[in-house]
Parts: structure tokens; sequence; C-alpha cells
């Protein structure tokens, strides 16, 4: 049903996430159902946070730079993953090195498995604690996903997919994006996961023009 309201609406967003960041993790887990029950398309965009923070002229995550700032976003985390009924764990490292995972991530865009490995990852991270830059943690995700391991792990680390991961994070940079999880309707930027269904009632009723890409 889902399916059928997704093209007759034509509505769409882009979903700008990163691995290592704590509200990410809450939209990764919420938005494929959420989208579908909206009739809204989702094309996911994995990217790197840390050069747009170098950018910004931070060298770490603001959660780390700021402490108080760090112990309320721990504990509303908590309440959020309570309130949406997901799993949750204080990560004994933050922020942890997402740069294998999202290199993996954009070759599962084009092989239509791009959601359920995001899931996987971020549930990893957020929810067991485990060390997503490790390369046998991905290995073992895209194993229980029944996905062949040892090609995409190859594909992942070609130069053209290192190049595609660089362009997409500089990307990020040039449309404006300052944090994730971020939401794009054209034009429109939405950014934190409490934005998530303003951005899906956006693109609902604003889908992109017959001639538009």
């Amino acid at each position: 049903m889902s399916g059928h309201t997704t093209q007759r609406s034509g509505a769409r967003l882009e979903f700008w996430y990163e691995f290592a960041s704590t509200y990410s993790y809450l939209a990764v887990m919420r938005i494929e159902a959420a989208a579908a029950a909206a009739g809204v398309e989702v094309r996911w965009r994995p990217f790197l946070l840390g050069p747009v923070f170098m950018a910004l002229g931070w060298n770490d995550s603001p959660f780390n730079i700021y402490p108080p700032k760090g112990r309320y976003m721990w504990r509303d985390l908590a309440r959020l993953a309570d309130k949406y009924g997901l799993p949750f764990r204080l990560p004994s490292q933050f922020p942890r090195n997402g740069l294998l995972a999202a290199r993996v991530a954009l070759v599962g865009v084009d092989g239509g498995w791009v959601a359920p490995f995001s899931r996987a990852v971020m549930q990893a991270n957020f929810a067991e604690d485990r060390d997503i830059g490790d390369r046998r943690v991905i290995a073992d995700l895209l194993g229980a996903l029944g996905l062949p391991v040892d090609d995409i792990l190859v594909q992942a680390e070609t130069p053209q997919n290192k190049q595609a991961l660089r362009v997409q994070t500089e990307r990020a940079a040039e449309i404006g994006l300052f944090g994730a999880p971020s939401f794009r309707v054209g034009e429109e930027l939405f950014w934190g996961n409490d934005r998530l269904e303003d951005a899906l009632a956006w693109a609902l009723a604003h889908p992109p023009s017959a001639d538009s890409a």
C-alpha cells in the first residue's frame, strides 16, 4: 500500500545522516516506516560530520566540547528511545568512527539494502555498544543480513566509492548542512530527529515538478 501511495504522490525527501550521530540513530530507526506510512520516497544520503564540524571550527562533537550540552543530550536520547520503543545503551566511546560504515552504506544505496544495514549499524553502536569502526563488526552486520560480505567490503574501499563519499560530504556542506540528521525537500532544510514528521508533511505538500530530477 505504501509503495502505491509513493508512486501516486511523487513526494520524496533526502535523508542526510551520520553513523556516529546520536539523533541520527533515532531517525534511522524511524524513517522508513514513517515515510512508507506517509507515502514519501526516502533518498538515503550517508555522509561524514567530521569535515563539516572542522569547517565550523570544531575538532570534536559539540556534545563533547560543551559538557552540559552533552549530559543533556544523553538523557534526552534515553528518554526519546524509550518513547519510540527503541533499545539504548550509553556507548563506551563517543563519537565512534563511522567512515567504513558510511562507505558500505553508499554501496547499499545502489544495492537496495541501505535501510536495513543502516539500522543494524545504528543498533550496534547505540544499543549494543559495539565498535562500528571495526571491520569485523561491519562484516558481522552484513553477514547477518545475508549479504555478500567480502564483495561489499572490497567495493566499499574502491577509489571510486571513497571519492563518492567525499563528494557527498562536500555536497552536505554546500547545501548548508551543519548537523545530522537533516532532511531536505527541494531547497527546504529540516534539522533534527524531531523534524522528521514536519519534513514528511512538507514533502507531501510540495511534490517535485514533473521535470525535476
